[in-house]
């Protein structure tokens, strides 16, 4: 039996309410047995902390998106803080700057992500980061606040091998999602054939991202089996070995125990 950690996904968004417990078991079948819930703003913090607590094999992450930086208050800082002790919450995120969207100034968005990786490090969690065209800033914001010893994730990894070594270097593992299978993403192939395997993890980010076969549908957390085994293919190994050494570093990331 296959086990796969999707690391990354949004069960906690209007386009599976009411569906969960059968993506859940649809997961299952392709062999996907953990997932991560990813929150991101105050109804989707509230669905995935739901749904951590109803369903063993889900856990949760809750941060505040760089798109609602504008939005950050103490106010947001205490509501997420209040879960952060809670034991089916294994990071902070997503977290990080967009200037694709640009809803806040620069200023705006560092501030938040800084805070942010700073009460991670309080707690004793890793954090999940989401970039989107702000590699290079987003690289010097985690060099600056610097990454603790429960490390980081970066999800939905686009960039080149020479990118995310610079990642990895500074403590972060590289997360790779659908966009591997793309036929285009030669740089992000690349990284995903060459880093070595302790140091990645793998998602859907659903219902956004679909990966190759599926593509430009709707991703389903099953859907992380595509993602697994394009790697392997890239790396030239078993998908059995790609689906094991990702589920065991989602484990050691997240600090949890089978």
């Amino acid at each position: 039996m296959m086990n796969i950690f999707d690391t990354h996904t949004h069960l906690n968004v209007e386009n599976f309410a009411g569906r969960e417990a059968e993506e859940i078991d649809f997961a299952r079948e392709m062999g996907v047995t953990k997932m991560n819930i990813v929150g991101f703003d105050e109804d989707t913090i509230k669905q995935s902390l739901a749904l951590s607590r109803q369903y063993d094999q889900l856990y949760s992450t809750i941060g505040w998106h760089p798109t609602e930086a504008g939005s950050y208050t103490q106010e947001v800082e205490d509501m997420i803080v209040s879960q952060l002790s809670n034991p089916k919450v294994v990071a902070l995120g997503e977290i990080g700057l967009d200037y694709h969207w640009m809803e806040d100034p620069k200023e705006v968005q560092i501030g938040v992500f800084k805070r942010q990786i700073e009460l991670s490090k309080e707690h004793n969690l890793p954090f999940v980061v989401h970039t989107r065209d702000a590699l290079e800033d987003t690289y010097q914001v985690i060099k600056e606040v610097g990454v603790g010893p429960r490390g980081g994730i970066m999800h939905s990894f686009s960039g080149t091998l020479a990118e995310a070594q610079q990642f990895v270097d500074l403590g972060m593992m590289i997360s790779f999602s659908g966009v591997v299978t793309f036929k285009k993403a030669t740089g992000l192939q690349e990284a995903a054939q060459h880093l070595p395997l302790d140091k990645i993890l793998v998602e859907t980010d659903a219902p956004y991202l679909a990966p190759v076969p599926k593509r430009g549908k709707e991703n389903r957390t099953a859907y992380t089996r595509y993602v697994v085994e394009k790697i392997a293919e890239l790396r030239g190994i078993p998908v059995e070995e790609v689906a094991d050494a990702t589920y065991q570093n989602a484990m050691k990331v997240f600090g949890l125990k089978d």
